[in-house]
């Protein structure tokens, strides 16, 4: 039995269609739309042009749709934000984005009422001043927050829209900090504590579950017939974690994009104290799975400092940036990517030097040193991330799968496997609409088993590189750690 899905994969700056055929040792993907995500500022505040977006997902499906019947649709983007429907299910004025300002100032408020600790041994959940809690505690007494009657993450709101279904897919819906991590339900407690209303959280759904067919009116605008849209792992890191070509348990992750989400897949959330202060998130899987991971600032670094230096009138091509960085010393400067002064959007080469300033670092001369710089920043923080994540978990790593965008980026893979120590298994590099795929193939009969079939069929059928660390690199990075983070802790545990 082979099928045809269609695999929606929304990412910061685009998103894309991507049609996958699979079957019995078949998994072959084809990208037939992809369309820009241009955030836009209105009134001083950060949206996402959701309606945008939307427009793409059903240019994305009319062009599927040309390459023969679909059995199904699914839809994977980033976290944390969502848009509140009124008593009619009307959206109430566009998404926020989670890189606008006016959330931090929520935080004080929410850990007045729900300590930080308490509040972690319930959601599980890295602090981060954008989760949607802080979101909707920032928007308490706003006349928008009074006449919403139900919020949908981004995933399930362009899901409401093919479908008119209502509901929260759970790997998303741990996101938002409203979820217990121990029970997979919602924290009605944290809920009625923070004055918020219960009703606006839908009901759950779990990845592979049909929520329901395309409307007739979606139908008529596609040119497709009732098709099925089913719940897959709704936050893009939950499918790109089904799509990790993994052989065992004892493995790491990086799901390199914009964000970096770092870490390993457990069966169960690990709440310690010290997992909070580490920064350590548990954000659920499919099949039951908990992602322990840290979230890396990532390729932002990079992203946005190619846009100062293209709007600088400077030369900002990628490839030969990496060329011109791969010849720069290797650590000559490193930095903290979670520093939080590179969240927002801007200069981030007068920030990269800043703070190498402040730490008594001669800052980067030239674009490609500044390059370098982020380059081994990130392999530096993904090292520390993977040894504390095998640390806190108990989890033994001995393999490091790098997938997502970043898997392209050679010079990263060959410098996270030296300062890992490990080797790195790059790829594929479409990690997320695999997953996606995948999920929705299992749900329609296609693939059967667990994760471990799941990616056997990603293994056997995508291409993967492999870096081996050079076994002589290690007293460097010790050294450029020792140098970032005194305190920084030792090898992985094996």
């Amino acid at each position: 039995m082979t099928v045809r899905v269609a695999a929606v994969d929304l990412g910061a700056s685009s998103g894309r269609v991507v049609v996958a055929e699979v079957g019995d040792g078949r998994l072959e993907l084809t990208e037939v739309h992809r369309f820009p995500n241009r955030p836009v500022r209105v009134g001083g505040t950060l949206h996402w042009d959701v309606l945008g977006l939307y427009t793409g997902v059903l240019d994305g499906l009319r062009a599927a749709g040309r390459l023969g019947p679909l059995d199904g649709i699914g839809i994977d983007s980033w976290a944390v934000d969502s848009g509140l429907l009124d008593a009619d299910g009307a959206l109430l004025g566009n998404p926020v984005h989670y890189r606008d300002d006016r959330h931090a100032g929520a935080v004080d408020d929410v850990h007045a009422v729900v300590g930080p600790e308490e509040l972690y041994r319930v959601n599980g959940l890295q602090h981060l001043p954008f989760t949607t809690l802080f979101q909707l505690a920032a928007a308490r007494g706003t006349a928008q927050l009074a006449a919403a009657r139900q919020l949908l993450l981004v995933p399930d709101l362009l899901a409401y829209w093919l479908t008119g279904a209502v509901g929260a897919e759970v790997t998303n819906a741990s996101t938002t900090g409203l979820l217990d991590a121990a029970t997979r339900e919602w924290a009605t407690d944290v809920v009625d504590r923070l004055g918020l209303d219960r009703g606006l959280l839908p009901s759950l759904r779990q990845p592979g579950e049909r929520l329901g067919t395309l409307t007739p009116t979606v139908q008529g605008e596609t040119g497709l017939g009732p098709v099925p849209v089913i719940a897959v792992g709704s936050h893009d890191t939950a499918s790109a974690v089904v799509g990790v070509p993994a052989a065992s348990e004892r493995f790491g992750y990086v799901s390199c994009g914009t964000w970096s989400l770092v870490g390993v897949e457990l069966d169960a959330p690990v709440l310690s104290e010290e997992s909070r202060v580490a920064g350590f998130t548990n954000e659920l899987g499919v099949d039951g799975t908990v992602r322990y991971l840290h979230n890396v600032m990532g390729l932002w670094l990079l992203q946005e400092s190619l846009r100062t230096w293209a709007d600088a009138g400077l030369p900002a091509d990628l490839t030969a940036l990496l060329a011109a960085a791969a010849r720069v010393p290797a650590l000559t400067t490193v930095v903290d990517p979670d520093d939080p002064r590179f969240l927002p959007p801007g200069d981030m080469p007068a920030r990269i030097a800043e703070l190498c300033r402040e730490a008594g670092q001669t800052p980067p001369q030239s674009q490609a040193e500044t390059v370098r710089c982020i380059l081994d920043s990130l392999a530096l923080a993904y090292r520390r991330t993977v040894r504390r994540a095998a640390e806190l978990s108990g989890r033994p790593v001995d393999v490091v799968h790098l997938v997502g965008g970043g898997a392209r980026n050679t010079l990263l893979c060959r410098l996270t496997a030296d300062a890992c120590g490990l080797p790195v298994l790059a790829g594929p590099v479409e990690a997320a609409a695999l997953g996606n795929a995948l999920v929705q193939a299992r749900a329609l009969g296609a693939v059967d088993g667990g994760l471990a079939d799941v990616r056997a069929l990603v293994r056997g059928t995508q291409e993967v590189v492999e870096y081996r660390p050079d076994p002589g690199a290690g007293p460097a990075w010790d050294a450029a750690e020792q140098r970032l983070h005194p305190s920084a802790r030792g090898p992985v545990r094996r």
